[in-house]
């Protein structure tokens, strides 16, 4: 996330609080916020402004990745700020992006096998099997086992695997042999969607109703909606779990 600092309660040494606050470092400085505030929410408390690296705010869209250490815990934890909760004596360092190159290619000139991967993301094969990169996952994914399927060739398994990351990039950020794994697992996605995928009957009903404009009217009332109501329509819908 990039901010910049407008106005804020701000403190000096870690101070002894009531139960509903904590001290929490935000790039070096001190801050006294909630104790049930995400990392987001303390940030913007302490009167920063984010100006970069906030999408969704629900989880889903993983631009928010942080990186943050703990006291007396001498590793690196990672998050998405968004969801993670502010702990007594968080120390955050902010994360401005995160460098990487995305390939750009033919999903049409591709084939869904080890092939693939050799010629979109030749750098899996340097993978070390460290598991850094399941480590830094906020979502829990074992990220190192879709690149090892990757490096076998099996994209099937690694799409499966990688279903629910939202490519964050805090595995990229901290692997020792500069992979882009979120990266390979979306190809693998996208391998899969076009090439591997089971036919579905209902999807090709679905999209004939769209091509027919049978939602158009439903889409027409959802844009004409004032902003409350979408949203109370948006948080009252089901959600897989």
């Amino acid at each position: 996330m990039e901010t910049k600092k407008t106005n804020g309660q701000e403190g000096g040494k870690r101070q002894r609080l009531s139960t509903n606050m904590v001290n929490v470092f935000i790039m070096g400085k001190h801050h006294i916020v909630p104790e049930h505030a995400t990392i987001m929410r303390a940030i913007e408390y302490a009167g920063h402004q984010i100006i970069r690296g906030a999408g969704c705010r629900e989880g889903f869209c993983g631009a928010c990745g942080t990186i943050y250490r703990l006291p007396g815990d001498y590793r690196m934890h990672t998050g998405l700020a968004c969801t993670t909760l502010v702990k007594e004596g968080m120390v955050l360092t902010q994360v401005p992006f995160v460098p990487m190159l995305k390939a750009v290619y033919d999903i049409e000139t591709l084939k869904p096998d080890v092939s693939a991967i050799e010629q979109v993301y030749p750098q899996t094969f340097r993978c070390v099997a460290c598991g850094t990169c399941s480590k830094a996952c906020p979502q829990g994914i074992p990220v190192m086992d879709y690149i090892q399927a990757a490096m076998r060739g099996d994209v099937a398994e690694v799409a499966d695997i990688a279903f629910d990351c939202v490519a964050c990039g805090l595995c990229a950020l901290r692997c020792p042999a500069e992979l882009i794994q979120h990266e390979v697992g979306i190809l693998s996605k996208r391998l899969t969607g076009r090439y591997l995928r089971k036919e579905s009957t209902e999807v090709d009903e679905r999209l004939d109703q769209v091509r027919s404009g049978k939602f158009e009217q439903e889409y027409a009332e959802l844009m004409a909606m004032d902003k409350q109501t979408l949203s109370k329509l948006y948080y009252d819908r089901d959600i897989e779990p």
